[in-house]
């Protein structure tokens, strides 16, 4: 997020970002209000699939270790892809829990969630500016 006071989110989350949302919310299904990204999809691949998704999946970790999450939140990430790999393993069961459980997403809410904390302070001075700016221009 550009502005005016510098608060950007860094460059290891918003790649991780991206990369989730391919994985894990790309398409829309018709007629449902439900959207599956190619991990769904590739998972269905048996053995393979899943081998090839937790790769991508390691990248958003790896990401998120580049970033400096702490020790503990780098093994909830880790925790998280290695639930999704492992229940793509249970025939049928891990292809709808594929379309269920969003790892990557949840990895990436977990890089979010550090670096607001880390940043609270400077993104509040943002939206005070920001509101600032709004009021003055409706005077």
């Amino acid at each position: 997020m550009n502005n005016t006071t510098g608060v950007t989110a860094p460059t290891e989350l918003l790649k991780a970002q991206k990369l989730a949302n391919r994985l894990d919310t790309a398409f829309k299904l018709p007629f449902v209000p439900f959207r599956i990204g190619f991990d769904a999809i590739i998972g269905l691949i048996p053995g393979v699939g899943d081998a090839i998704m937790l790769i991508a999946a390691l990248r958003i970790v790896y990401l998120g270790k580049q970033m400096g999450l702490p020790t503990g939140l780098v093994k909830v990430m880790l925790r998280n892809a290695l639930l999704d790999f492992g229940l793509g393993f249970i025939p049928v069961v891990g292809d709808i829990a594929d379309f269920f459980y969003k790892a990557n997403q949840a990895n990436v809410r977990v890089m979010e969630k550090y670096w607001v904390s880390q940043n609270k302070a400077a993104i509040d001075a943002n939206a005070q500016a920001a509101l600032a700016n709004w009021a003055a221009k409706q005077s």
